[in-house]
């Protein structure tokens, strides 16, 4: 991992002082004390600066927008308390924020089972999907993702694509009078995941044929599962709608893997992507050191 040097102001919102062999670093500031905002929409999560800006989630998104950033997403926000939800909204709105994804999250039986076309599962999903758009009313959330599950040894692939396919033109019934999109993630933490590769989702969506149903592309996941990511970008572009960041190997900030982020970032505003970037990956440095590390990476790889 590379050494960073770090500038004294990283943002008027944050101010860096050597102090005693440590980092003083503000509190979170007015509207009119912000630092320049980034020019890609970068979406953190919460827990990213708890360091610095403590652990409650108003301050930390107060932090965010200080320091440059327009959006965040929160996987979990679906198990968040209403009042929670209403807060954050709020907050963003407040702050000129916008939502990224959260998770439509049924629990873990369901996510391991839409590939078996059981009616069970389908009926969970359903259900979870319906609460998803409650939950985005609250937060002005566009994007929810969605993951299929595992995939089942004792069916067809052919027939377990059919079910899933069937599942997401149900989910986009419901998300799709809403303006809602759900986004499908694929994944490289298992083998055991279905769903694994930038094609086979483009496929999917392309029969789900619903501006309701689109991808997710994680570039972490997509290097570890085929690489060769402008390329398999630019072959599906038609249906991506969202894109998570994180380098590999590791999953932290950029510029802390092999990914070469400025080239990717480049391609994707060529493109003409005006979307959000969740920053879905871990600080590469612990402490408030480390979360002034990751800003500036961030500084370091944004488009001019």
């Amino acid at each position: 991992m590379e050494r960073r040097k770090f500038i004294k102001n990283i943002s008027a919102g944050a101010t860096l002082a050597s102090i005693s062999g440590g980092l003083a670093i503000a509190k979170p500031t007015s509207l009119s004390n912000r630092a320049e905002p980034f020019n890609i929409d970068f979406a953190p999560h919460f827990g990213m600066f708890k360091n610095s800006a403590g652990d409650d989630l108003v301050d930390q998104l107060k932090f965010m927008a200080d320091q440059g950033f327009r959006s965040l997403e929160d996987n979990g926000l679906l198990k968040r308390s209403l009042s929670d939800q209403e807060m954050i909204g709020k907050t963003l709105n407040d702050l000129g924020m916008r939502m990224g994804v959260f998770v439509v999250d049924g629990g873990q039986n369901w996510m391991t089972s839409l590939t078996t076309g059981k009616q069970e599962f389908m009926d969970v999903f359903l259900e979870t999907c319906r609460k998803s758009v409650e939950a985005a009313k609250r937060v002005d959330a566009k994007w929810m993702t969605v993951v299929p599950g595992f995939y089942d040894r004792r069916m067809p692939i052919g027939i377990q694509t059919g079910n899933v396919i069937e599942a997401m033109k149900r989910g986009a019934e419901i998300f799709e009078p809403h303006g809602l999109t759900m986004v499908m993630e694929p994944l490289s933490d298992t083998p055991e995941l279905f769903l694994r590769r930038s094609d086979q989702s483009h496929m999917i969506c392309k029969a789900v044929d619903s501006p309701s149903c689109k991808i997710l592309y994680d570039i972490y996941h997509m290097q570890r599962n085929e690489g060769n990511l402008i390329a398999n970008m630019d072959s599906c572009w038609d249906e991506i709608a969202y894109i998570q960041i994180g380098d590999n190997p590791g999953r932290k900030e950029p510029g802390t893997g092999e990914i070469h982020y400025k080239n990717v970032f480049d391609f994707i505003h060529s493109k003409g992507f005006t979307g959000i970037y969740g920053m879905e990956h871990g600080n590469a440095l612990p402490g408030k050191e480390g979360e002034m590390a990751l800003i500036e990476a961030y500084r370091k790889v944004d488009i001019t």
